[in-house]
């Protein structure tokens, strides 16, 4: 009896780590680093880590746990309610029906697929935000924030690919 409890915990674990790692990315988002404006500028790890879980294991990142990290994400920052949870989930959607052109491509296929997921995902994000507030809101911060997560990507997918053949190749 209690070896299948162990494999069954075993398998949920493993299930769970796609949404414990995008967590954990949100939370190092938010950490109260001591650069002045940093936070505005912190590379969208939470959203590439969507990303690649909805291009390699959609399964394991289902919408309602994009849903929950967008609303996460948006708790912690101060954002208005709904700004990341309606980005991540349109960029979840996008990506999911978008997958058969993605799976089984080279590095930078994926790559190029992210940067156009991800320029709309930051429109996306200026205009939700900018009609929230009324104005135009300044999208000097949002285009750095885009280019220096376009730097990030191959080391984060990096990591990422590690973590699927080292835990979730079981599955």
């Amino acid at each position: 009896m209690k070896p299948v409890f162990w494999s069954r915990l075993d398998t949920t674990a493993r299930r769970l780590t796609p949404f414990g790692l995008t967590v954990l990315l949100v939370l190092i988002n938010v950490l109260p680093l001591q650069m002045p404006g940093f936070a505005r500028v912190m590379p969208l790890l939470p959203l590439m880590s969507i990303y690649l879980w909805a291009v390699h294991h959609p399964n394991l990142m289902p919408a309602y746990a994009v849903f929950l990290i967008g609303l996460l994400q948006d708790t912690l920052t101060g954002t208005p309610l709904g700004v990341n949870v309606m980005a991540y989930l349109i960029v979840y959607g996008t990506v999911v029906w978008q997958r058969r052109f993605l799976v089984g491509k080279s590095f930078a296929v994926i790559w190029v697929g992210f940067s156009l997921v991800g320029a709309g995902a930051m429109v996306i994000t200026w205009l939700l935000i900018s009609s929230y507030h009324s104005v135009l809101a300044s999208p000097d911060a949002m285009a750095f924030q885009y280019l220096l997560s376009l730097g990030v990507f191959p080391l984060l997918s990096w990591l990422f690919m590690r973590w699927q053949q080292a835990f979730l190749s079981h599955l």
